[in-house]
């Protein structure tokens, strides 16, 4: 798995926000709808902090879906190839940088990592 994380980590939002802004990140919440999406990497050093549900992820090279449930803390470096499938869930995103200068789009294609 191309993603490190820590289970049972954090109970409530707060403490994820709590978590990220200890670590010098930039923390946002956000409500994820239902997804089954495409191969992408993201330009930026994450952490994704699961609040409720689970986030469901598939990385390159394997068919296995890797559930995050809820209270799991994710460190999610630059540049790996993943896709997403997943019902609802809720999570704080730590970015390592200011969420203004990300570049567009946020899910780059494959093709477009060289």
């Amino acid at each position: 798995m191309a993603f490190r994380c820590e289970a049972d980590r954090f109970e409530t939002e707060a403490q994820a926000i709590a978590g990220i802004e200890a670590a010098g990140m930039h923390a946002l919440a956000f409500d994820f709808p239902a997804k089954q999406g495409d191969w992408h990497w993201h330009d930026f050093d994450s952490e994704v902090w699961v609040v409720s549900g689970a986030l469901g992820v598939v990385f390159e090279g394997s068919d296995d879906i890797v559930s995050f449930p809820a209270g799991t803390r994710i460190i999610a470096p630059a540049r790996v190839i993943h896709r997403e499938i997943h019902d609802d869930y809720r999570a704080v995103i730590g970015f390592a940088i200011d969420p203004a200068t990300l570049t567009q789009p946020i899910d780059k294609p494959p093709a477009d990592l060289g």
